[in-house]
């Protein structure tokens, strides 16, 4: 479609009728991405079909067994939706689909990189090792990339409720397919009930390997988890939400250039924040923080990274030039090779040349 074009500067660029034209076409990057929380419906249903696991005939019902109900309470509850995906998460083949077709679905929005995260212990049985995971996972991606242009990391994800020895086979595991699929590791789950100081060695020996990690902190209430994560070396902080307000943790975070990996809509069903218009992401702005913005679960919140960049400009009057700068926080904080990196941000930097959105 030609596009009408206005002068600025001497120079044309494209004018678009509508922020949301616009957004849907601005090269995106995600850093925080569930694969269990963010395989397609028709995804599930085809895994589901293979396994011969019992889902429900009717479309609509399946897709509402998948998603959170607007009445979700806590994280805990919002944690239930993923019973059945993981369970269609069990072979090779499963997690090769699985991993293409999230991949898929995010390039036709436009995402230019994305790391996907996962528990390799929901999926590895007897003998199918965490190995056979991974690789699964890394070889969808990698077709992926290879089909649609989009470049990919893995993040192996320790799990809050496991017993500290047990995580500590996650940065070893990493370690075997860094520069190979794997990018870092994160650590997952309740957090109210398991802080991230019970699982210090996991990223002391992570740190010791040079693999980079990210931690899920203060998504439930606690600012404290937020410094904690930062002391052990992370080098972003999933949600962080509550550390608004916390001088100490907000600066920590700024000083150090810690990226912020919000996750709206998810924040919103998990009750991160209990009213809408207490969410801090005009204050991290503000505050010159790294904010990233990211889906966190695309199928168990009803998102994709569109929708979130509409819903802060939206409800929190986030501009595009703002949203611009988010994504190249997360080019810049990806941990990507340097060159994917510069590539990613040159290439949200030529779209911010060539176009604007309109008032």
């Amino acid at each position: 479609m030609n596009r009408e074009k206005i002068e600025e500067n001497g120079k044309m660029r494209e004018k678009y009728s509508s922020f949301q034209e616009w957004a849907a076409k601005l090269p995106k990057v995600e850093l925080h991405c569930h694969l269990d929380g963010s395989l397609p419906w028709q995804t599930v249903k085809k895994l589901a079909g293979r396994a011969e696991i019992s889902i429900p005939g009717d479309d609509a019902a399946l897709r509402a067994m998948l998603t959170v109900p607007s009445g979700c309470r806590s994280l805990k509850e919002y944690l239930e939706c993923f019973s059945l995906p993981l369970s269609c998460l069990q072979t090779y083949d499963a997690l090769f689909t699985g991993a293409y077709e999230l991949a898929r679905e995010a390039a036709l929005e436009n995402t230019l990189y994305m790391e996907v995260r996962f528990a390799p212990a929901f999926s590895a049985h007897d003998g199918f090792t965490a190995e056979d995971v991974v690789r699964g996972v890394r070889d969808g991606l990698l077709s992926a990339e290879k089909e649609f242009g989009i470049k990919t990391g893995i993040l192996l994800c320790g799990m809050r409720h496991f017993e500290p020895e047990k995580n500590l086979e996650i940065p070893r595991l990493a370690e075997k397919f860094m520069g190979n699929g794997v990018c870092g590791i994160d650590l997952a789950g309740d957090e109210k009930a398991f802080p991230p100081e019970l699982h210090r060695e996991m990223f002391r020996l992570a740190a010791d390997m040079g693999i980079p990690f990210t931690i899920h902190a203060g998504e439930c209430g606690s600012w404290e988890n937020v410094c904690t994560a930062a002391a052990m070396g992370a080098k972003r902080i999933g949600h962080g939400i509550a550390m608004a307000g916390h001088e100490e943790a907000e600066r920590l975070c700024r000083e150090r250039g810690i990226a912020i990996e919000m996750c709206p809509t998810s924040n919103f069903q998990t009750k991160a924040v209990e009213r809408e218009e207490n969410y801090p992401v005009r204050r991290f702005l503000d505050l010159g923080l790294n904010v990233t913005v990211n889906t966190d679960n695309r199928t168990v919140s009803g998102t994709t990274l569109t929708k979130e960049i509409l819903l802060l400009h939206h409800r929190f009057g986030v501009s595009g030039e703002e949203v611009r700068e988010m994504m190249k926080n997360a080019a810049r904080a990806a941990f990507a090779p340097a060159t994917v990196r510069e590539e990613v941000e040159r290439r949200i930097d030529s779209f911010a040349a060539a176009g604007f959105p309109q008032p």
